[in-house]
């Protein structure tokens, strides 16, 4: 299995041991695409997933950059409209993966980032 889509289904799973309802996988618009759209509790959570094998190029969380917040933002923004969910309560969460060993440490950053306007579609 390609290691971006094993990272996602350790993701899945670390996600759903924890109590979040999975929605959607690799949600696709034309802006971007959100790796997972989960429920934990009342609020609506997008989820970008990074994985990493080292720290050479940086952690996980360093692959976020401003324009990917900005895509996966706008990607969200369209969800939300399509499926009448404005009124929700949602974040955006980035769940890093890294791979020292045959098990990844994972780590949960809720509110990685926020909707601001300079998001808006």
């Amino acid at each position: 299995m390609e290691f971006g889509k094993l990272a996602e289904k350790k993701a899945v799973e670390f996600l759903k041991a924890n109590g979040y309802r999975i929605r959607q996988c690799n949600y696709k618009t034309k802006f971007s695409e959100i790796d997972i759209i989960a429920d934990d509790g009342n609020t609506i959570c997008f989820i970008e997933v990074k994985a990493r094998h080292s720290l050479n190029l940086g952690g996980p969380l360093d692959a976020v950059s401003f324009r990917k917040q900005r895509q996966i933002a706008k990607s969200a923004i369209d969800y939300l409209k399509t499926n009448n969910f404005l009124e929700r309560l949602s974040r955006f969460d980035v769940l890093t993966l890294l791979y020292t060993d045959d098990q990844p440490e994972i780590s949960l950053i809720k509110n990685a980032f926020e909707l601001n306007a300079r998001f808006t579609l």
